[in-house]
């Protein structure tokens, strides 16, 4: 589900089920489950329910992937990571292992992780990789902490860090590498598009499960396989790694852990917010100017994509989220990643007026100033994605009876003359 948007999808939904259930009320929200289950008929797909496509898949088949580097998509069995590793020159070396974030980090996610931790400690190993945790939550640091999940995995070697979203999206002040170095990485997180971990362009960055990345690290090598490959104790003699085994719900419930959170005043109607006009981190947001009322004329294209183009391109994660306060300067990586269809280079742009190319994010503003506004529409025909030229001029009609549902018609200034 986290990753639908990067394929397309609008929606995605997992039948409602007694796990869910028992997860509510081990949360303290006994109500909301009683309230869903009352009505579970609803939250499941209809009898009979016909789809364009049903994909099945065989979870005792099924053996673990890596996916990477540089896009999540590309997955490789476990059985053959190590053949890709030498036949595409990716570092073999494991730089850093990562677990947790959003994607992973539940509890049951910790102590299978913890269980392997467990069995190399007790052959006298700790992690040859530099061995990252970021749980996801409050509680659960606090309840991994109070069950000794999170000792057995710093006794390990493991760092635990803040609960927060952290190097999945760049958070993170990574000193074991130069920019440009190349290296890999391996994480449980859910996007490992091109510099988005770390800020290096160089860095191959591959995702997998949480078990995985904690067997990987004791090896600090890309080309093992913890299914099957054994690595030597401290005793000198060598072992295998047995699979892992979690706990899905603490025995002892959840410990919420610490409250942080900050009450708004009861009298917050007088709350005056002050932001400096100098800040590079905050800025208050100011209203679009008003429509004109007339149709959209003679506009011209900023960038027509070519290929890939998921959040990532339009809106790089890494060091930018910095700016996520401040509209203007987090808009200077706006479509910086994509790859422009003219001239196939990345955030390289010809600006029509100037007959300069410059950064995507430049030419932006230099239109808006000439009154470009924004205006997010799809085509009712997909493929006439392709009649557009990077060169035309385009006007979009029946904007003065715009309504939902109703179509607006659009219109290609060629080069040529031809419309």
């Amino acid at each position: 589900c986290n990753m639908g948007a990067e394929i397309g999808a609008t929606t995605s939904l997992f039948p409602f089920n007694k796990r869910m259930g028992d997860f509510l009320r081990a949360t303290q929200r006994g109500e909301i489950a009683a309230y869903a289950e009352s009505f579970a008929h609803n939250l499941r797909a209809d009898e009979g329910a016909e789809y364009d496509q049903l994909i099945e898949i065989n979870l005792s088949e099924l053996e673990p992937h890596i996916n990477g580097p540089f896009t999540p998509d590309l997955a490789t069995p476990v059985s053959k990571f190590k053949d890709a590793v030498i036949e595409n020159g990716w570092p073999s070396e494991l730089k850093v292992g990562l677990i947790g974030s959003c994607t992973n980090s539940s509890y049951e996610d910790m102590t299978r992780s913890a269980s392997i931790a467990k069995q190399a400690l007790d052959h006298g190993l700790k992690a040859k990789s530099i061995f990252t945790i970021t749980p996801g939550s409050e509680q659960i640091r606090a309840t991994i902490s109070r069950d000794g999940q999170e000792k057995i995995l710093t006794d390990a070697g493991g760092i635990v860090l803040a609960n927060a979203c952290g190097p999945c999206i760049g958070q993170w002040d990574r000193q074991d590498v130069k920019k440009g170095e190349k290296n890999s990485i391996i994480t449980s997180y859910n996007r490992n598009f091109t510099g988005r971990n770390d800020a290096n362009p160089a860095t191959h960055a591959f995702v997998t499960s949480p078990d995985i990345v904690t067997a990987m690290v004791f090896a600090g090598d890309l080309r093992f396989n913890p299914l099957s490959d054994t690595l030597i104790g401290a005793d000198g003699k060598p072992f295998k790694f047995d699979g892992p085994n979690g706990t899905e719900l603490p025995p002892r419930g959840y410990d919420p852990g610490e409250d942080t959170y900050q009450y708004p005043p009861k009298d917050h109607v007088s709350v005056q917010v002050q932001v400096d006009p100098k800040s590079s981190r905050l800025q208050l947001l100011q209203p679009f100017s008003k429509w004109t009322g007339k149709d959209i004329e003679q506009a011209q294209i900023l960038i027509k994509v070519k290929g890939k183009c998921t959040t990532d391109h339009i809106s790089a994660a890494g060091p930018w989220l910095k700016f996520r306060g401040h509209l203007d300067n987090i808009s200077n990586n706006m479509l910086i990643g994509a790859v422009n269809a003219e001239n196939d280079a990345v955030n390289k742009v010809k600006n029509v007026f100037t007959g300069q190319y410059d950064a995507v994010p430049n030419v932006a503003r230099d239109y808006k100033s000439k009154g470009q506004g924004l205006l997010p529409l799809t085509f009712a025909n997909p493929s006439d994605y392709d009649k557009i030229d990077p060169t035309d001029k385009m006007s979009i009609l029946g904007l003065g009876t715009f309504a939902p549902g109703k179509p607006l018609t659009l219109r290609l200034h060629k080069k040529s003359g031809e419309t």
